[in-house]
């Protein structure tokens, strides 16, 4: 019903998706020497805290011994032992500090470096796709994905790697440490911390499970409030004022139910670690003890021991969560690295583009969208454009006029027949040189969120500001944009929202003006607009198509009178083709019945 949220399933990664996943670390490779550096001081962090329940086991044992001995020579040099444990304390901590900061550091040119390729390599990719890709993914949900999957290696490559490998050391070293200083203590104590730690940590994720479910829920009980606020009029005007009650009741009853499910799992987790936990830790004590008054065991090395332990359980309960960051990552970086592996468009080279003279030549083409195989949009369709010539393609709604403007710009890849630009196939040229020849201006224009002049100088980002206020002018765009207190500096705002239609088309053709292309493609540019803008913006592009080879997906015939050729498309084929004076005339033709259609 509504307010539900979908729920994320669980990436479960196969031996091929780990493979991939592992890719990520190709970006390591410029930073490996300082990913050495990191790993040579993340060792020697794990060895100094290791060595610190050893240390303060000395310290323990000296202070004791220095109890039961009388003032003397033996007490001189008693205090003379303990200062040098004190002091060897002191400089571990001081170097711990030293290879703790070098650590982070390091690690943190690396992953920061890394990170800092895989953004601009993923961004790249994502520019240069090719546009079916835009089609079979939501592009809201595709850069979410990207900055939640980039955001969770951040916080992998600058610690959870390093903190995992840290804590894998200190327990071989805390086990080697308990197992070299009583290996029956040892036994005991292995029997029964470790597996309470486990189980403890298990509890716990059982416990973030049940409060992460009243958590959706709560978000489900603000979905149903905020629906039935925004749509508080339907909800009125059909007397649904109970229904929206249930339907929040029923939600927030089932709140309660978890919240006091995971209340119990609380409780019983408090009592399991103040039984378990503690009985453990007491029963490891009081065995250490009995050796200790029975002459088994010296008091420091006992206390080493408890301090050892103490940390071996640490690690033990940290590196299940560790353990689980990194899963995530690996799913993350899966996602990324499959990205990183898609098709592209080769677009993103300097080389200075290949000048096009205008002609064009569509020579039986047929077409259907890969997404849609089963559908044929263009059938055997074929025409020849000569350099200048305007023709405009008309026809009802789905017949394939935005179509053929799509394989003009080469957006799709084409499976049947050919096109011909200046006598050679399109397949021959370059991506960059055949686009950088044309200019499209759409329906509906969405201008970037910057400046009016950022938005014309994107057709050429090197134009001057003379240049650019000329390409204004020549799009009757001048007059309102200096009418602005800002002018050029004037924000457009969120896909150009500050201004109206007609301002955003004549800012695009300003764009296209900039571009100066060979092959303009307009797409039912004016459709949208009211009668003065309409205006304005044809008058535009009229000075627009002067000497350019230009391609007209038209709604309104009144615009395309008097283009070169007018082709009518039905169904994917070209039905009717001549100029207006001559279309008009045929009996019963498609074009003359979309111009009475119009008209009368």
């Amino acid at each position: 019903m509504f307010g539900r949220k979908k729920k994320v399933e669980k990436v479960k990664l196969t031996k091929e998706g780990r493979k991939t996943a592992f890719k990520v670390f190709s970006f390591i490779k410029p930073y490996k020497v300082y990913a050495v550096f990191g790993m040579i001081f993340l060792f020697l962090s794990s060895v100094a805290s290791a060595a610190f329940p050893g240390l303060m086991g000395r310290l323990f044992g000296s202070s004791s011994k220095e109890a039961t001995v009388d003032l003397g020579l033996d007490a001189l040099l008693q205090l003379e032992n303990l200062n040098l444990n004190q002091v060897a304390i002191l400089l571990l901590s001081i170097f711990q500090a030293i290879f703790s900061f070098c650590r982070i550091y390091f690690f943190s040119i690396v992953s920061e470096g890394a990170l800092k390729d895989i953004r601009k390599t993923a961004f790249e990719k994502l520019v240069s796709s090719p546009l079916q890709f835009f089609n079979e993914n939501k592009v809201g949900e595709l850069t979410s994905r990207v900055a939640t999957d980039i955001n969770q290696l951040q916080e992998t490559f600058n610690s959870t790697l390093a903190e995992f490998i840290r804590q894998v050391i200190i327990v071989v070293a805390m086990v080697t440490t308990i197992c070299l200083t009583s290996v029956p203590l040892a036994l005991r104590m292995l029997s029964v911390v470790p597996p309470v730690v486990i189980i403890a940590v298990l509890f716990g994720k059982y416990i973030k499970k049940l409060s992460k479910e009243a958590q959706d829920k709560a978000a489900d009980s603000n979905s149903i409030l905020e629906e039935a606020m925004t749509g508080i009029v339907n909800v009125k005007s059909f007397t649904n004022e109970l229904f929206e009650v249930k339907r929040y009741t029923n939600v927030i009853l089932e709140i309660r139910r978890l919240s006091l499910k995971s209340a119990l799992g609380r409780g019983v987790f408090v009592s399991f670690i103040i039984l378990c936990m503690f009985g453990s830790v007491v029963f490891v004590i009081w065995s250490g003890m009995t050796m200790v008054e029975a002459g088994e065991m010296e008091q420091g090395h006992f206390f080493s021991f408890i301090m050892s332990t103490v940390f071996l359980a640490a690690s033990i309960g940290s590196i299940p969560n560790l353990y689980a960051t990194l899963q995530k990552s690996m799913g993350a970086s899966e996602h990324l690295m499959s990205l990183l592996d898609g098709p592209s468009e080769d677009v993103l080279n300097q080389a200075p583009g290949k000048k096009l003279k205008g002609s064009i030549k569509v020579d039986n083409v047929s077409f259907s969208y890969p997404s849609r195989k089963e559908i044929e949009v263009l059938n055997n369709v074929s025409f020849e454009v000569n350099e200048g010539e305007t023709i405009a393609l008309v026809g009802s709604s789905g017949s394939g006029k935005s179509t053929i403007a799509s394989l003009l710009l080469q957006f799709y890849p084409i499976i049947e027949g050919n096109i011909l630009f200046d006598g050679e196939n399109a397949k021959n040229f370059d991506l960059k040189d055949l686009r950088s020849n044309m200019a499209f201006v759409p329906q509906e224009v969405i201008l970037f969120g910057g400046t009016i002049k950022e938005n014309i100088a994107y057709g050429r980002p090197n134009a001057t500001d003379e240049e650019i206020r000329e390409a204004a002018k020549s799009a009757n765009a001048l007059r309102f944009v200096d009418e602005f207190p800002e002018g050029f500096d004037t924000i457009v705002g969120d896909r150009g929202i500050q201004l109206s239609g007609g301002q955003r088309q004549r800012i695009a053709i300003a764009r296209a003006i900039l571009k100066d292309p060979k092959i303009l493609i307009l797409d039912e540019a004016t459709s949208a607009l009211d009668t003065e803008s309409e205006h304005l913006v044809q008058e535009a592009l009229d000075k627009l198509m002067l000497g350019r080879t230009s391609i007209v997906i038209a709604h309104r015939l009144s615009t395309i009178r008097n283009a070169d050729k007018i082709m009518v498309l039905n169904k994917g084929k070209i039905v009717e083709s001549g100029k207006h004076e001559e279309l008009i005339k045929i009996e019963d033709g498609q074009y003359l019945q979309l111009n009475q259609g119009q008209f009368s």
